[in-house]
């Protein structure tokens, strides 16, 4: 059975950091690419950020600069680390397996807000 945790949301101010974790089980982990996507209240849910197995990174043009993905094999996890958060990112963040099949988490709230 295929799980993805993810763990770490919460409230921020706006400028403030948070960083995501998301532990993968049932999975060869290094195989997959994994993501975080992100879905706002009334809005379609968005790729944020992507890292291939070979740890090429992707991310959107709103938060080229601010986040960045990173994986840990050894522990099956993948993180993004959010920097200068702003009230936009408010969002449910959901982790993302991809190789021949899919994969999704069952989310995270962040929510920026002073």
């Amino acid at each position: 059975q295929v799980q993805l945790v993810e763990s770490g949301g919460g409230l921020v101010q706006p400028g403030g950091s948070l960083r995501l974790s998301c532990v993968g089980s049932g999975i060869t982990f290094s195989f997959y690419a994994m993501g975080w996507y992100r879905q706002a209240p009334g809005k379609q849910r968005e790729l944020v950020a992507i890292i291939t197995s070979g740890d090429t990174t992707n991310y959107d043009d709103s938060v080229k600069g601010r986040f960045t993905i990173s994986r840990d094999n050894t522990k099956n996890t993948v993180y993004l680390q959010m920097n200068s958060l702003k009230p936009e990112d408010t969002a449910v963040y959901f982790c993302y397996a991809r190789r021949n099949n899919n994969y999704w988490g069952q989310g995270t709230q962040v929510t920026v807000s002073s």
